[in-house]
């Protein structure tokens, strides 16, 4: 059986949907009544791997063997390519590209406010942002400590939602389309290679291409410049357009629906910050085991189940926290994203075969998800310790 549901008391808006096998009772006067109710994922119309079979590649049944298609649970994920129907609706186009510049390979949270910059302008100018789905991921969440080239934006991000909620374009696909058809139907571009020409200026322009292009120079090559000064106030980034993957967030859902979505979180920054004294000088001794249990006795009932997100490696630093309360971590659902995941099967199959590590920023990801769905959510800065996100005296200029 299938059903979208949201969870009673839960803290998202979001619905979920699910298939789940049901045990059903008929009693002598043919009453029915549900007696039990399987796992996440137990229904026979769930999506599952077929054994012994490897991730990414799918044999195809014979057409005679074909039948009745079942649905696949939850909603499919459609991460196609948009693509011009024709050289004519091509030419008829008004595009805007990004090129160069310094945001790559800096942190996701950069790669946003810089990328929704440029699809905030592209749709100020009612054009189609043309961007590059390869993506570079920062050495701050890959596991060798070094920048990854190579990473698809749809690992991470809902490019479905994104194409409809915005008009883009593969940049690939797009030079394939230029080269063909721009000397034949005498498209025009239009190069800008000054941030501070801004979208207002542009908005007259006829050619059929707007080309920005930054230089080797930072922080003036980044492209967030672009939406800084007057422009602040005219270009908005539609963050409605970034939804996390849902591939990520049916991790998120698979969590919370074993911890049967009854659960408090508690949040615990400690890494860097908690070993630089210097801006942070209480964080390591309020997030100490011996401080947590006392700090939370009066925010989070004695024996409640208690999802710790965290960015400290050992988790078992908190085992002090088991004698009161029942604590899970994110490492202990490893099997959502192992080698023999439907995670790992899908992401082996966009990835053209090849395996997807679930790398620190998805770990992350999940993590916050997750957390954001407990009953009770203790943060780290206001309530487990008085100083400040950013380090020493910035409370009064930054969120805490």
């Amino acid at each position: 059986m299938a059903w979208r549901f949201r969870p009673k008391d839960g803290k998202a808006a979001a619905f979920y949907k699910d298939y789940r096998r049901f045990a059903i009772s008929r009693s002598e006067n043919c009453t029915l009544s549900v007696v039990g109710i399987g796992d996440y994922h137990t229904g026979v119309n769930a999506r599952k791997r077929k054994k012994n079979q490897k991730a990414g590649f799918e044999k195809k049944p014979e057409k005679k063997d074909q039948g009745i298609s079942l649905p696949v649970v939850g909603e499919a994920v459609n991460d196609t390519l948009p693509v011009v129907e024709s050289e004519s609706s091509f030419s008829r186009g008004k595009y805007l590209i990004y090129m160069g510049g310094g945001d790559r390979c800096k942190s996701m949270n950069h790669y946003l406010w810089s990328f929704l910059c440029a699809l905030g302008e592209a749709q100020y100018l009612n054009r189609t942002l043309v961007m590059d789905l390869k993506i570079c991921l920062s050495s701050i969440y890959s596991s060798s400590n070094q920048d990854e080239e190579g990473k698809d934006f749809r690992f991470y991000f809902d490019f479905e939602h994104l194409r409809e909620s915005a008009s883009v374009l593969d940049k690939d696909q797009f030079w394939i389309d230029w080269n063909k058809w721009q000397k034949k139907d005498g498209l025009g571009l239009n190069l800008v290679e000054d941030f501070r020409v801004t979208p207002m200026k542009l908005a007259s322009v006829k050619d059929t291409l707007i080309m920005r292009k930054f230089g080797s120079v930072e922080p003036d090559n980044y492209w967030y410049r672009v939406c800084e000064g007057e422009t602040e106030s005219i270009v908005h980034r539609p963050w409605h357009s970034i939804w996390k993957s849902r591939r990520l967030m049916d991790i998120v859902s698979a969590i919370a629906s074993r911890l049967n979505w009854d659960y408090d979180a508690v949040h615990i920054e400690r890494g860097e910050k908690a070993r630089n004294r210097e801006l942070w000088p209480n964080l390591a001794t309020d997030t100490s085991p011996d401080t947590l249990i006392s700090t939370l006795r009066d925010k989070i009932e004695d024996g409640r189940s208690l999802y710790i997100a965290t960015n400290e490696p050992d988790t078992s630093f908190f085992d002090p926290l088991k004698d009161k309360y029942s604590t899970h971590f994110l490492n202990e659902y490893k099997d959502l994203w192992d080698e023999n995941s439907e995670w790992n099967s899908e992401m082996t199959k966009l990835n053209n075969g090849n395996p997807v590590e679930f790398d620190g920023y998805m770990k992350v990801s999940v993590d916050t998800e997750v957390f954001l769905r407990g009953k009770k959510q203790i943060e780290t800065f206001n309530d487990l310790t008085n100083d400040c996100k950013d380090g020493i005296n910035t409370c009064s200029t930054s969120a805490s």
